[in-house]
């Protein structure tokens, strides 16, 4: 019989979830319920607290598309959150509880969207060897552009002619609450690729008060006037550009560019990496080499977002 039992989330189980993650050595506020449940009446939840011995050790955030589990779809990446106290075997067999609860709900597929290690705080790969074990198939990749810190490969001499032509223009860089403006910066230049921003301006806000010091809005100024801005979620060890946006005018004096080399040189010049995000569309099967070459102008180098797709 085994010492692990599976309990489905519940409301009244948010403060067992919370320590569960904050304990966690592959964990992040993302996985918070403050941070999940902003927008959980879109998803069909299906996540899970692992207990051992009546203990709780890991959670599962997942929900339910039809006859397929996913890890999670609100969320960049997801997959078993749990610590250092449980070893290989043990996660091999709480693999097996997962398989085993969500195939009798009849579901046909586990879609798993693996933590890149640089958001580990621990190494904590059990879960993919657990994937392959079961038999998962690689079915996405994404590449993702990351600055190592402490070792930064220098500008590229295209990246500091936009920064020094930015100073040249003016342009400074502030810390603040400008939600709206930012918002419609970023929708604007998202509808050129026929896209639309993830978060509403009023999401981004609630965030902003749940997670203040995490999650930190830049912009670059002439006057008044915003030119480019970056939402950054600052994960400790991690700095993250979950939003990246210029106007017209803003690209013509390299206002993001001046923007991104002061958050590298001043703001978060002590984290290990500072990450882009992905520069890869069409499940990972296309290159956008105009944006990764903006990112790797910075030092940023690549760094794999994998998927899997598990038969129950």
């Amino acid at each position: 019989m085994s010492d692990f039992a599976l309990t489905q989330y519940q409301d009244k189980l948010h403060s067992i979830w919370n320590d569960v993650v904050n304990k966690s050595k592959n964990g992040n506020f993302l996985f918070l319920r403050e941070y999940m449940d902003y927008h959980a009446c879109r998803f069909d939840e299906q996540s899970v607290i692992v207990e051992k011995g009546g203990k709780p050790v890991a959670i599962f955030p997942c929900n339910r598309i039809e006859d397929r589990i996913i890890s999670h779809s609100g969320l960049t990446y997801a997959g078993l959150i749990y610590g250092d106290g449980l070893h290989a075997t043990e996660i091999l067999e709480i693999f097996g509880l997962l398989v085993e609860r969500y195939r009798e709900m009849g579901c046909r597929a586990l879609s798993y969207k693996a933590i890149p290690h640089i958001f580990h705080g621990y190494p904590a790969e059990e879960d993919l060897y657990a994937l392959f074990r079961l038999g998962a198939q690689l079915v996405r990749r994404d590449i993702s552009s990351v600055v190592r810190m402490a070792n930064r490969i220098k500008l590229s001499d295209s990246r500091k002619c936009t920064i020094q032509k930015a100073v040249k223009h003016g342009v400074e860089i502030r810390e603040g609450e400008f939600f709206d403006a930012y918002h419609q910066l970023l929708a604007s230049a998202l509808a050129r690729f026929g896209a639309k921003p993830v978060h509403s301006v009023q999401e981004l806000q609630l965030l902003r008060s749940r997670f203040p010091d995490r999650i930190r809005l830049f912009g670059a100024f002439s006057g008044n006037q915003l030119l480019a801005g970056a939402l950054v979620y600052d994960f400790g060890s991690v700095a993250h550009t979950q939003y990246l946006a210029s106007s017209d005018e803003g690209r013509d004096v390299g206002a993001l560019d001046c923007a991104i080399a002061h958050l590298l040189d001043n703001v978060f010049a002590s984290r290990h990496y500072f990450s882009f995000g992905i520069s890869t569309e069409q499940d990972g099967r296309h290159l956008n080499q105009g944006l990764i070459f903006q990112k790797e102008g910075f030092g940023g180098r690549g760094l794999a977002h994998d998927f899997y797709e598990l038969a129950l």
